[in-house]
């Protein structure tokens, strides 16, 4: 084993050949960089080759040698013939260990294959690329790579400019951070322009709105769009008694003039419309400068740029106290009324179980003494009945009674009449309907040589219940009749008519008629006028009562002594 190893001896000699190499190495470099020698052989696989520096070149070399960009020259196999100083600081490398040594090394791997392509291109021709390149330090810094292939003494070589990226890169980074500085600068004086422009138009809107509101009856305001308030007109100040500036501004806000009641959901009425943008409404009692609270309508409407921003808020405030108090005393009255008709629908209610107790109560009295009456004919001897005090009596007592059974019959007709609101109605023929009241009242008709016109074409239906439209014009028909003047024929008119929201029945005779005074009194319950006719004075406050059921009305014209027309106005 001790023949193996060298020997102490050897290793100095060694080092010393070494030693003696490298020296000459740097004496070489240093001729050949100051032009001391115009030559140099480099050992290849083929021996050495010969590579001269001629003197005409000097000047070049110097020019190189200055650059601040890498410069070397390669051989086939990527061997360092020369490199100048500047790649040799790049690379962190002194020049004895770059010239002559494979420029491969300083690729790290991921780039060798770039690297070969970029090579194979350059000794095409011309090549040029970005590439990392390994630091003596370990550091991959990045290279712009530009290569040409020249003929080196007759030989071809691939001459190389090496520039470090590192800086442009930084310098780039810092352009586009200018660019960007620049650019926000750019938009931030954009906005400025904006604002500025903005602000000149709500002043002018301002302006222009201050100059529109003073002329105008209400009381007037504007806000910028925080709802903080921009201007009064003169109506505001008049109304709080104050002058504009005069006294604490606690004193011209309208929010601390506000009723107590009002504050909060006005308030937050308003707050709603500045968040939302909505037109603001409100009815609110604002204090004046006799410390009354009047009711004031407040509107607002917001004014928006192009954009649709809100700009400002343009508002009014309209008194409408009275209209107020007005629209309270009616309310009241309302009130009062739906009292009131609650109350006579109790009475109704009382009324109808009154009718309905006294017509049941009272029939059975009547028909008592309805046969007490018939038991006193069969006691009495005929002889006695027709004599002439007592056939009278019993005529009278007869009579009695039966006009006593008939006004039970119409309360009872009334008491059933006040229930029929609502009544379902139906399209009822008017011609087929008088021609079968006519055919009833023929005896009464023949009887009075009266003379009945009817002209209904106009009006073939009516919305009614066919019941009570039967009851309506055998009433009027009937009373035509009965109230004639016996002074002349009966004639009796019957005709139609359509209007806009009515159709038109009028019954007109030439009877005995009325002075105006008893017009409207007509319609009353248990009302006559001529005791010499028959009847109960029930019948036309039934039909009118039937007929404003359903929607429409009766109304009635007469003379006396000329006749009278009912006109019936039945809803389409």
């Amino acid at each position: 084993m001790s023949e193996d190893r060298p020997t102490s001896a050897a290793l100095a000699r060694e080092n010393e050949e070494l030693r003696y190499q490298l020296e000459e190495a740097q004496e070489l470099i240093h001729a050949i960089r100051t032009g001391a020698v115009d030559a140099l052989a480099v050992q290849g696989a083929e021996g050495p080759r010969i590579f001269t520096l001629q003197g005409a070149d000097q000047g070049y070399r110097t020019l190189i040698e200055e650059m601040n960009e890498g410069a070397l020259l390669l051989t086939e196999d990527a061997t360092v013939l020369y490199c100048n100083a500047c790649l040799a600081g790049l690379m962190g490398r002194p020049l004895s260990e770059l010239i002559g040594s494979a420029f491969d090394e300083f690729v790290p791997p991921a780039s060798k294959e770039y690297w070969a392509g970029l090579m194979l291109r350059g000794w095409g021709g011309k090549s040029k690329g970005e590439l990392l390149l390994q630091t003596k330090a370990g550091a991959l810094v990045p290279f712009s790579v530009s290569m040409n292939m020249l003929q080196f003494n007759e030989t071809p070589t691939l001459a190389v400019i090496v520039t470090d990226l590192s800086a442009q890169r930084e310098i780039t980074a810092i352009r586009a951070q200018v660019a960007e500085q620049n650019a926000l600068l750019d938009r931030k004086t954009q906005a400025l322009k904006r604002e500025e422009a903005a602000r000149l138009v709500v002043e002018r809107a301002a302006a222009e709105a201050s100059r529109m509101l003073e002329g105008i009856s209400q009381i007037a305001w504007t806000t910028n769009a925080l709802g903080e308030h921009t201007y009064r007109n003169r109506r505001w100040y008049d109304y709080i008694g104050q002058q504009q500036g005069q006294g604490p501004a606690a004193e011209q806000s309208w929010r601390q003039r506000l009723h107590p009641d009002d504050a909060a959901p006005t308030l937050a009425r308003w707050q709603q419309s500045l968040q939302t943008g909505q037109p603001y409404e409100v009815e609110c009692r604002i204090r004046n400068a006799q410390g009354d609270y009047r009711w004031m309508l407040g509107r607002a409407l917001p004014s928006r740029n192009e954009q649709g921003e809100v700009m400002q808020w343009i508002g009014t405030y309209t008194d409408i106290h009275e209209h107020r108090l007005a629209l309270e005393r009616i309310d009241h009255g309302q009130r009062q009324l739906r009292d009131n008709n609650e109350q006579l629908t109790r009475v109704n209610v009382d009324l109808d179980n009154f009718i309905y107790t006294a017509s049941h109560d009272l029939k059975a009295p009547i028909s008592n003494i309805e046969g007490l009456l018939h038991a006193l004919l069969v006691e009495l001897p005929p002889a006695t009945v027709q004599t002439e005090p007592v056939q009278p009596i019993l005529h009278l007592m007869q009579d009695s009674v039966n006009r006593f059974k008939r006004t039970i019959e119409h309360l009872t007709d009334v008491s059933k009449l006040q229930k029929e609101h609502g009544l379902p109605t139906q399209p009822v023929g008017l011609a087929g309907i008088i021609h079968d009241v006519r055919l009833d009242l023929e005896p009464l008709v023949q009887a009075a040589g009266a003379r009945l016109d009817v002209d209904v074409a106009a009006v073939p239906t009516v919305l009614f219940s066919e019941k009570n439209l039967r009851s309506v014009v055998f009433n009027l028909l009937s009373n035509a009749l009965k109230y004639r003047d016996p002074g002349r024929p009966p004639h009796v008119r019957v005709r139609a008519r359509s209007e806009a929201e009515y159709m038109v029945l009028e019954v007109e005779d030439n009877g005995l008629g009325l002075d105006a005074h008893n017009e409207q009194r007509l319609f009353g319950m248990f009302q006559r006028f001529h005791d010499h006719v028959e009847g109960s004075g029930i019948g036309l406050y039934m039909v009118k009562k039937m007929i404003e059921n359903a929607g429409g009305r009766i109304e009635v014209s007469s003379r006396l002594g000329v006749g009278t027309t009912f006109s019936v106005y039945f809803v389409r």
